[in-house]
């Protein structure tokens, strides 16, 4: 199979210049689109999808596909530690779509329960709470 190539593009340079400013929250496509355009750049939504699609495949970001029907999230690998996202649970805004972290104590037992009581063990990167944010309620 053909490697893909990245080019080395002002569009390219701008979208990695505002990934960059997310800093270690996450984002979508259209978050980074919308960032662009209100800073008057000019960049098509494909382009940014195929660049964040690339990053991810080469693990710059972080990719979360949280339930196959909302847009995928991504999250700078450098911003965050490696092991950042092994420890803790997410919740997700079913109303404006924020993916958070949350490290909570009483959630690590359910899961040490769940491991040593039933011998499963939750894979907490894809595990999401769904329900509303503080700024939604």
């Amino acid at each position: 199979m053909a490697e893909k190539r990245i080019y080395n593009t002002k569009q390219r340079d701008e979208i990695l210049r505002c990934i960059a400013s997310f800093g270690d929250e996450h984002f979508t496509a259209a978050d980074v689109t919308a960032r662009l355009t209100s800073e008057g750049q000019t960049v098509g939504q494909a382009t940014v999808y195929r660049l964040l699609e690339r990053l991810a495949e080469s693990e710059a970001l972080r990719k979360y596909v949280i339930d196959g029907t909302t847009a995928a999230c991504y999250q700078n690998r450098e911003a965050t530690a490696p092991e950042d996202c092994h420890e803790h649970f997410h919740l997700k805004c079913e109303k404006c779509g924020k993916l958070i972290h949350v490290e909570c104590r009483e959630l690590a037992k359910i899961a040490s329960h769940m491991e040593e009581g039933h011998g499963f063990r939750i894979d907490r990167k894809k595990t999401v709470f769904y329900g509303l944010c503080g700024e939604c309620c």
